[in-house]
């Protein structure tokens, strides 16, 4: 893939995602805004509604009250006559005569409004009733005749009580006696929790709430016990209006879990896109490394193409130039010649079949075909074994290996064969590493129940980022195009496989030009 093309898909990639991720955000937040304004204005009904059902039950109270008290007097009422009308009506082609008549009457009980306040003592308490009669005359009367007693041909009389003066009247005097009273006379904290609670569950506001009512900016006695004003989560509306329109009393009502309640409408939608938007990033960060992995394996497996190609290309040249050689007559007739070229030849098959046997052997690993049958074994035999493997080459570049064995306990379960690979792969690293003349520290020590193996260089090191990689297949840290160190980055693949099937642990540490050491963890036979 091209490096500008996967830069860009990268870019276009992550701002689509934090483009989702916006758009949920402000989602959310819209959502959240819409909750409250719709929590606003059910809180303001139900704040209405307890307004006018406090002012109703009072003014029910007064007028059981004054109820109780007309009927206890056990007299009839005064009545008086104060607003009288009439109308009348004469049709000329029929002779009929329409005359209507209305009486409005006061009736007195002898009630004063002192007897819900002593200090209100010049305020009556009336009933009134309206008398009205419709009387229709069919002989030819005037205006004047009717004073005379002439008896109607239809007469219709009604009478009944007048609600509307009744209510009026009674309304402007218990709100008068009402407003001298404190407020917790007038409503107590039982009835306001009712109401309130009511009111709330009513219109779903399903929340925990406190109240207190102001008179002028002070709080008064009518309140919840934890009231805390805040700005934010405190509504309030006016209440026990007076007759000129004026309010003492301001009723507040607050919400400390104002938020939390508005959240929690919104959890399981809120949850919901968390989960997808997570699923989008889980998918999209999955996608991306391996769209890298991609890229770095491409890179490694052209290195592990380049560095094959290298490998074979020399054993191969030296096969063809041995058999070339033998071809000729002078050699062929030398029998120490040809078992030379013969010799060179076998040697440069086997080099090139041990390069397969390693692809081979890391694939059989893999696909768990590779079988390893552990028994018991003494550590410091196996690391000897492995020294004894690779002692020729260390020679033969004026090289040292020595060996610290500190370790008392040393009975370990493994397979002989394959940690033996492990230690002669880890050395021979080592030795390709060593710009100079090899010197090599093996170290072994107990630690609780495990061996601990130390192989320790003074080689060229290697970064920090390439200790992270090292033991990735086809990795070699990158050299350009210089082949000056042979091999093809499964050494220490094979070498993690091998130890992690042991159960045992490995590290590597390394600085850049200081050499590396490796440590290796097995667990001690009990």
């Amino acid at each position: 893939m091209n490096k500008l093309f996967f830069r860009l898909l990268v870019i276009l990639m992550s701002l689509s995602l934090i483009g989702i991720i916006l758009v949920q955000v402000y989602w959310f937040d819209k959502s959240f805004e819409n909750n409250e304004e719709q929590f606003k204005y059910h809180v303001k009904q139900v704040l209405g509604n307890v307004a006018v059902k406090l002012q109703k039950n009072e003014q029910y109270s007064y007028y059981e009250m004054y109820n109780r008290l007309k009927d206890s007097t056990g007299k009839a009422p005064q009545k008086s006559d104060f607003l009288e009308f009439g109308y009348y009506q004469r049709d000329s082609r029929t002779n009929e005569t329409i005359i209507y008549s209305n009486s409005i009457n006061s009736e007195d009980y002898g009630i004063s409004a002192s007897f819900f306040d002593k200090k209100l003592d010049s305020v009556k308490l009336k009933n009134y009733t309206a008398k009205r009669k419709t009387e229709i005359y069919n002989d030819d009367i005037d205006n004047s005749s009717i004073k005379q007693t002439v008896a109607p041909d239809i007469k219709i009389e009604k009478s009944g009580r007048l609600d509307l003066l009744d209510n009026a009247q009674f309304e402007i005097v218990y709100k008068d006696i009402a407003a001298v009273k404190p407020i917790q006379e007038r409503v107590s904290n039982e009835m306001m929790q009712k109401l309130l609670s009511e009111e709330l569950k009513e219109y779903g506001v399903k929340t925990p709430f406190e109240f207190n009512v102001y008179s002028n900016g002070l709080a008064t006695k009518i309140k919840s016990e934890h009231f805390r004003y805040d700005k934010s989560s405190t509504y309030s509306i006016p209440i026990f209006i007076d007759n000129d329109g004026n309010n003492k009393y301001q009723l507040l009502l607050t919400f400390p879990q104002k938020k939390k309640f508005l959240f929690s409408e919104l959890i399981g939608i809120c949850i919901l896109s968390i989960i997808f938007t997570l699923i989008i990033v889980i998918a999209y960060s999955s996608a991306l490394n391996q769209l890298i992995k991609q890229r770095q394996i491409s890179e490694i497996k052209t290195d592990f193409i380049n560095n094959m190609t290298h490998e074979f290309k020399t054993p191969i040249a030296t096969i063809n130039l041995a058999l070339d050689a033998m071809k000729n007559p002078k050699v062929i007739e030398d029998k120490e010649k040809v078992l030379r070229y013969m010799q060179m030849i076998k040697d440069e098959n086997k080099r090139m079949h041990a390069q397969v046997e390693n692809v081979l052997r890391i694939s059989k690993l893999e696909k768990r075909e590779l079988d390893i049958n552990k028994e018991s074994n003494n550590i410091h035999e196996i690391i000897e074994d492995a020294i004894e493997h690779v002692n020729l080459i260390v020679e033969d570049r004026n090289g040292t290996i020595t060996t610290h064995f500190d370790a008392t306990r040393t009975s370990v379960l493994l397979n002989d064969v394959h940690f033996t690979n492990v230690i002669v792969n880890i050395l021979d690293n080592a030795i390709k590493y060593s710009p100079e003349e090899p010197i090599i520290d093996i170290q072994t020590e107990n630690v609780k129940d495990f061996v601990i193996i130390k192989i320790k260089d003074q080689g060229s090191g290697m970064s920090k980022a390439a200790q992270k990689r090292i033991f990735e297949k086809f990795y070699r840290e990158h050299t350009g195009d210089l082949h000056n160190v042979k091999g093809h980055g499964l050494g220490l693949a094979y070498v993690k496989r091998i130890v992690d099937d042991h159960n045992s642990e490995i590290f590597v540490e390394s600085e850049k030009g200081k050499g590396s050491t490796f440590i290796i963890k097995v667990p001690l036979i009990n």
